[in-house]
């Protein structure tokens, strides 16, 4: 049975709405929060408006590339059937919900907020977790415990917000930025060389990206150890240890034959994110130890640059590969991979040059936004459109 190329399809499968809903959301918060920083705009939101910033940019554009990454890759991992219908929708609207309890939290109960922005993490683990347990897979056994400390991330923003702890909010609003990077650290050392070693294997070469089981452990395991002194508060440790990621992450990097990417964007763009990641893991470790660079300038090279660009990444990819659309980027989203680069740079030069902070800033997010716009206006119409080739998903 033919299917129609006009069918709604948003809610066939979860990279759907949700990588819709990131780049939507990545176009518009940005923005919003310019406004918001200089006065334009007045907001009724109980954070104040860096936090607000900060906990819309993890737990809203991330948190929702998550849960499409999540949705998409337990059925392919598994082989259980995937979400989608009217438990996608539930899903969706969770994050709508937890979106507007943010905006308007002045004007909420707290305690509301608190469980609307709490809601949307319990229930995706529902629906997905059972099916990894069930597989018994060991190397997924990660997968098992980030939604779990994303919760826990929430909620010491929201115990903050409603008075119950002291100044646990930004503790929260870290660990989702150490959780996202432990996320790329672990998919990106899976899919970056794998996804490399086909498309040159299938060019014909020889020599493929190389990995060595004993280096991926001791990266990851070096990304946590970030993540714990920066949740035990112990900025030298914090600053040893991110030098120690940087270092065994470029050494990962090294072998995994980036320079037999350039000419294929959806390879390199991959490269790129993960080469962000080390960058930002680098000036985490300078800063922590010295003077010499910012604290900011670190966490927008991981933001902006590492999370910006690998989520723009893995979106575009999977999009094209689970809609049955040949694997080849358009000139349009290649220029959006570049534009995220340079919005990272420009975020973390703003620091360094206070003279010209206003204008970096607002050029990056400018560049930013225009970014995720670009990638709107090619993939909306894939992200809602049936597959090409008439297969369900």
């Amino acid at each position: 049975m033919s299917v129609s190329p006009h069918r709604f399809a948003l809610f066939d499968y979860g990279f759907r709405p949700f990588f819709l809903l990131a780049a939507l959301y990545a176009a518009l918060a940005v923005p919003a929060w310019l406004l918001l920083m200089n006065g334009v705009v007045l907001l009724p939101t109980a954070l104040t408006a860096l936090q607000w910033h900060a906990h819309e940019m993890i737990f809203g554009f991330t948190l929702a590339g998550i849960t499409g990454f999540y949705l998409t890759a337990v059925p392919n991992w598994t082989g259980a059937a995937p979400v989608r219908g009217k438990r996608l929708g539930l899903l969706v609207a969770l994050w709508l919900v937890a979106r507007v309890a943010t905006w308007c939290s002045a004007a909420l109960s707290p305690p509301l907020v608190a469980v609307a922005d709490l809601a949307l993490l319990p229930v995706l683990a529902v629906f997905v977790l059972p099916a990894l347990v069930a597989a018994k897979q060991r190397r997924n056994l990660i997968f098992l415990v980030i939604p779990l400390a994303l919760e826990i991330a929430i909620l010491l923003v929201q115990l903050d917000a409603l008075g119950w702890t002291d100044d646990t909010a930004w503790t929260g609003l870290q660990l989702g930025i150490d959780l996202a990077a432990l996320l790329i650290t672990v998919i990106g050392g899976r899919i970056v060389p794998t996804f490399t070693a086909s498309a040159l294997r299938a060019r014909g070469e020889t020599r493929l990206p190389r990995s060595a089981p004993a280096l991926d452990r001791l990266a990851i395991l070096s990304v946590l150890a970030v993540l714990i002194a920066d949740l035990l508060d112990l900025p030298t440790v914090v600053g040893v240890a991110a030098l120690a990621a940087a270092a065994l992450n470029l050494a990962r990097l090294d072998g995994w034959r980036t320079a037999r990417t350039v000419d294929t964007p959806l390879l390199w763009v991959l490269h790129l994110g993960y080469g962000w990641l080390i960058v930002g893991f680098a000036l985490k470790g300078v800063a922590g130890l010295t003077d010499v660079v910012p604290a900011n300038a670190a966490l927008h090279a991981l933001t902006v640059g590492a999370i910006g660009t690998m989520m723009l990444a893995v979106m575009s990819r999977a999009a094209l590969g689970h809609t049955g659309r040949p694997l080849a980027a358009h000139p349009v989203v290649v220029a959006s991979y570049a534009m995220i680069s340079l919005a990272a740079l420009l975020r973390i030069m703003a620091p360094l040059v206070p003279s010209a902070y206003p204008a970096l800033i607002a050029t990056s997010g400018a560049v930013w936004t225009l970014a995720f716009v670009q990638f709107l206006i090619i993939y909306a119409p894939i992200l809602i459109r049936p597959r090409v080739d008439g297969k369900p998903g």
